[in-house]
């Protein structure tokens, strides 16, 4: 029995080690591939305001029929990214922040807001922002932010698209 121990040992161990490893880099891998994919379309720093879902174009996974999407790809490497938004008369909206590791760091909806604009700052740890704006800290430059509007209607989205391409995504550039 003693000399299944270390062979046993050593399988757990690199079974373990190799479920961390998994686990860890197949959340990063597939989000690289989700903003590369999102700034090849758009760039990075800008919203893409996605067509309304329909049977033929699905632009994100399992897409609601019923939600209008902007998406930014946005990379803080060479300094902070300003997101800014109003919120859509009479219509449920919000702004999440998904991290390079698919995590979602930050969520802000209409009600949130009381009928205000939105003004956030992306940066990563140690970089300097301008005051005036709530600030999302990243451990990592490059990450996804959505812009989800929900359509009582399918008609809406024709009148409520000029509204949302007000929303803004955008490079500071270089703060310090």
């Amino acid at each position: 029995m003693k000399r299944w121990l270390f062979p046993l040992a050593i399988f757990l161990l690199a079974a373990a080690a190799g479920h961390y490893m998994v686990m860890h880099w197949t959340a990063d891998f597939i989000m690289a591939r989700a903003t590369d994919k999102m700034a090849g379309r758009g760039g990075w720093n800008r919203f893409l305001h996605a067509a309304p879902t329909r049977a033929e174009y699905q632009p994100v996974v399992r897409p609601s029929p019923d939600l209008l999407y902007s998406s930014c790809a946005f990379d803080v490497s060479n300094g902070p990214v300003e997101i800014v938004a109003a919120p859509i008369p009479d219509h449920y909206s919000s702004i999440s922040v998904f991290d390079a590791h698919t995590n979602v760091i930050f969520v802000r909806n209409d009600e949130q807001m009381a009928g205000q604009p939105m003004r956030i700052l992306l940066a990563l740890n140690g970089q300097n922002v301008p005051a005036g704006a709530e600030v999302v800290r990243l451990s990592a430059p490059r990450g996804i932010a959505l812009q989800r509007i929900l359509l009582a209607d399918p008609a809406e989205a024709q009148r409520i698209d000029p509204l949302r391409r007000q929303a803004q995504c955008r490079a500071l550039g270089h703060e310090g």
